[in-house]
């Protein structure tokens, strides 16, 4: 019997092997050249030329001139007109809630005593719900950058750039869902960013490990030789090359040199070349050989087996023989995927990213971080430098953690159905919380700084330095920064430190300050310190360098410890996830993160430059929008039920009391859900019993209740009046509150109790990026999901409701519609916030998918049946019926 291997085929067979540049993937017979180049590199770098990457902190020479030595930012609070009455409407808007909830626990209805209590108890949730969210709303600010004091101070003529440099992260894992057109823009806008090309180090992680997505690289590497040097040439925004030629603008009409004129379409005919190569690799990977991918010199692609391959990295671009058509230097283009092997827990997102801050810390080492979902480009090509207006600042800068940008996208619908902007939370909740201790980490669009990754307490200005230890930057340190020129806090002179570690097979490796405040730094075992940060021993050297000092070229040494980092059991007994890097233990591990940093005393900021620092694409498909929804309520569960709940965690530590509130509203919205479901039933309940929750109303009352909802229409006018939010971006905010909250949060706590006390796992949904040739087309695609239920029966028993009311109204005369016009109050409330719901469910037939219809009506029907037979909130009395007979006993 003869052996019939399988069939194996590359997915470019004509690509030039040198194109993948050189890693653990492929290497085109490089290593005895790059030995060659060793002396010469050595040789420049003795020159000087690379000193840049090490004084980047600002501790050099600087100019002697008056605007080089001021802050490159200030913040920029509120006006008192806008801010003080706001501050005083929420002081009388808590004393209104005092004076109604003692109105209505002191005035029970005593014929519908259940449909009372249940509705009190809801108001109450809710009130609580709106302080969680609003006093983090008591000191917003607003944020104003220098960029050319930026320049001014570390850009010095006839110097190299003193800027820090940056690793960028790229998250990526499905190449269906996430098309590699999308993350090919995102890696073109980064390596085209206005930024010294030195100082930029681009890292994507393929955690789908797609042959796909790697072959989608190398076509973007080879067209960003040509896009790069146009984009710096014209200075033109954005520099994702798909949305500046979508962009609606006639370059002929306006006074433009003719010279850009024509390479703007030589440009744009080259990018539809880019899409139809990108294109043809897509249509390529349809087809899978049995025997799976090859390269194209027929070693086999490590990631055949999603579940079961080996770590890869592959250096793209960034070495000397990828330069660009104008003679320059490209950023570092950095492919990664992590191993993966059966019985292992990855940990997602977070385990990904925590795998590329290891390998990049053994490349390039940069001392600021910044991560970006595949589908968020950059849209300001100057958005690195406004971060380091804040994190390189010589006064306040060592404070920060991290700068967060506000989230915006395009590709969504004019009216923004779904509150895809969410608008409210970015230019409102934001600010807010920048004014206290900072924004909350939202999972993108975010610079960190490397040693707060690391777990480092934030530096304390009221203690001065350790006589043992005074490195900078924190009082609370692992390991002692050599050639650190470090500041005492009172004599304000220059102290230079040389610290030596000793070798690996000795018992001491570095230096710590066990806790804060503690006076004198002690030596710690090695294993200690290999228990916090794993086995590597040049991840550990990076940690003891400085930071952007580690060994570009020395890429054959640094491939197998890059290998190491990269191992499914890297993790294992080590604090990777718990104290160290994103933080494990809920699929938004943003929060999880930035809570944790700002427990350990670190600040963040919060960055709204004029012109947006990222865009993404949003699902604009309500079925899509829900479980976007979901994932992010399930998180909050499952923090809520970890150790971790901000209610219970993280006392006497640097968290500051409002900012603790917001933390504790980030993660208990969700259990929202239960009394919202039931507040929205309410009225056809009491529709159905002919009762109501609310007892006879008096002058007293009424003015209570007119007073309450003045106060929420106030409270809401002023907060879009110095947050600058429109009225319709506010409107759909509260309407999608509702629907998420009566559908995706719902199922969010069902599943979050069942995976953390029952022990049932959830899958993963990696939300569609982009995608679409027809603008809209997704709007109104019906795609079914147990999500659509629960809105579609509230609808369904409101209406129901509605029209039982009004007939008995009708039938009963005139005196019935005083009592009835409150109930209808509450049911049109629940209707008009479902109305986006009910057209994105009726699509563009206009008409109710059929299966929605049968579950709602069946579930309505139950409801209503129950209620007639059982009828709870009405008192019972078994005994004899009395009736007043007119006579006098006496």
């Amino acid at each position: 019997m003869r052996y019939n291997p399988l069939q194996t085929r590359p997915i470019n067979p004509k690509r030039d092997l040198a194109l993948y540049g050189y890693g653990s993937v492929a290497w085109k017979n490089r290593v005895e050249w790059k030995r060659k180049q060793q002396h010469k590199i050595q040789k420049v770098s003795s020159d000087g030329e690379g000193s840049d990457l090490n004084d980047f902190d600002g501790h050099c020479d600087i100019p002697k001139c008056a605007e080089s030595k001021q802050q490159l930012s200030r913040k920029l609070p509120i006006p008192s007109s806008k801010i003080n009455p706001y501050r005083i409407v929420i002081i009388l808007r808590l004393a209104i809630l005092a004076l109604f909830f003692h109105y209505r626990i002191r005035n029970p209805v005593h014929d519908a005593y259940w449909l009372w209590l249940t509705s009190v108890i809801c108001e109450i949730w809710f009130a609580f719900s709106w302080i969680l969210d609003q006093f983090p709303k008591w000191y917003p600010i607003k944020r104003e950058t220098y960029l050319d004091r930026l320049s001014l101070r570390y850009e010095k003529e006839g110097k190299p750039s003193e800027l820090a440099p940056i690793d960028i992260f790229v998250s990526t894992v499905d190449p269906v869902k996430e098309p590699p057109l999308i993350t090919a823009n995102t890696v073109l806008s980064i390596l085209a960013v206005d930024y010294p090309v030195d100082k930029v180090c681009c890292y994507v992680s393929d955690d789908g490990a797609a042959m796909l997505t790697f072959e989608a690289l190398t076509e973007t590497c080879l067209f960003a030789r040509k896009w790069v040097p146009f984009c710096k040439k014209h200075k033109i925004e954005p520099r994702a090359p798909e949305w500046y030629f979508a962009q609606k603008i006639d370059y002929l009409r306006e006074k433009v040199h003719p010279e850009f004129v024509r390479e703007r379409r030589a440009m744009k005919r080259e990018y539809e070349e880019f899409k139809v190569r990108i294109n043809a690799v897509v249509a390529n990977s349809h087809k899978v050989p049995e025997g799976g991918w090859v390269l194209p010199e027929g070693a086999p692609w490590h990631g055949n087996n999603v579940r079961d391959h080996a770590g890869m990295v592959q250096v793209i671009t960034g070495h000397d023989c990828v330069m660009d058509d104008a003679g320059n230097k490209l950023p570092w283009l950095v492919y990664v995927s992590r191993e993966k092997r059966p019985g292992y827990d990855h940990h997602k997102k977070a385990g990904a990213l925590n795998a590329l801050l290891r390998t990049s810390a053994i490349l390039s080492n940069a001392p600021f971080v910044l991560n970006v979902d595949c589908d968020h480009y950059i849209n300001n090509s100057k958005a690195l430098r406004e971060a380091m207006c804040f994190l390189m600042d010589p006064v306040l800068g060592e404070k920060n953690c991290y700068v967060q940008f506000p989230q915006r996208f395009d590709g969504i619908d004019q009216h923004d159905r779904y509150s895809n902007h969410n608008v409210v939370f970015f230019d409102i909740n934001m600010k807010g919380l920048d004014g206290i201790q900072g924004p909350i980490y939202v999972g993108t669009g975010c610079v960190f700084r490397r040693h707060a990754l690391y777990g480092y307490d934030a530096p304390t200005a009221t203690k001065p330095p350790s006589k043992t230890c005074n490195c900078w930057p924190m009082t609370c340190c692992l390991c002692c920064r050599s050639k650190r020129k470090c500041l005492k806090a009172k004599k304000k002179q220059e102290n230079q430190k040389k610290v030596k570690c000793r070798d690996a097979s000795k018992k001491v490796h570095a230096l710590e300050v066990t806790e804060i405040g503690k006076e004198n730094a002690i030596l710690v075992p090695q294993e200690k310190f290999e228990k916090r940060f794993g086995q590597s021993q040049a991840f550990l050297a990076s940690t003891l360098q400085e930071s952007g000092e580690a060994c570009r070229f020395d890429m054959l040494k640094s491939l197998d410890d890059c290998m190491h980092v990269l191992s499914c059991g890297y993790e294992n007994k080590t604090q990777w996830g718990k104290e160290v890097g994103w933080i494990y233990g809920s699929v938004t591990e943003d929060i999880l993160t930035g809570f944790k940093m700002h427990c350990h005393g670190w600040r963040s900021v919060y960055c709204m430059p004029r012109r947006p620092a990222f865009k993404g694409s949003a699902p604009i498909n309500l079925t899509d929008r829900l479980h976007q929804v979901l994932r992010w309520a399930l998180g909050s569960v499952e923090i809520f039920l970890s150790k971790h709940c901000p209610v219970w965690y993280g006392y006497q530590c640097g968290l500051k009391p409002l900012e603790r509130l917001s933390y504790i509203n980030s993660v208990i919205y969700p259990w929202t859900s239960i009394p919202l479901i039931i507040y929205c039933a309410l009225p056809a309940f009491c529709f159905l019993s002919g009762k109501f929750m609310v007892p006879e109303m008096n002058i007293y009352s009424s003015i209570l209740f007119i007073a309450l909802f003045v106060s929420i229409a106030a409270t809401s006018i002023l907060e879009m009046q110095w947050g600058g939010v429109g009225i319709d971006d506010w409107w759909r905010n509260e309407q999608f509150w509702v629907i998420g909250g009566v559908s995706s949060h719902l199922f969010a706590l069902c599943q979050g109790l069942l995976k953390v006390l029952g022990g049932v796992s959830t899958k993963f949904r990696v939300t569609l990026k982009g995608g679409d040739t027809n603008e809209f087309s997704e709007l109104y695609e019906f795609k079914w999901t147990w999500l659509l239920v629960p809105p579609m029966t509230l609808l369904l028993l409101n209406v129901v409701g509605v029209l039982a009311g009004v007939s008995k109204a009708i039938t009963d005369g005139y005196e019935s519609w005083g009592p009835l016009l409150g109930k209808l109050f509450f049911s049109c409330w629940v209707i008009l916030h479902l109305h986006p719901f009910l057209k994105g469910v009726m699509g563009k037939q206009d008409r109710v998918p059929t299966i929605i219809v049968v579950f709602s009506v069946l579930l309505a029907a139950i409801f209503s049946l129950l209620w007639v037979r059982v009828n709870p909130f009405t008192i019972k009395f078994d005994g004899p019926v009395l009736e007043v007979c007119g006579l006098e006993c006496e």
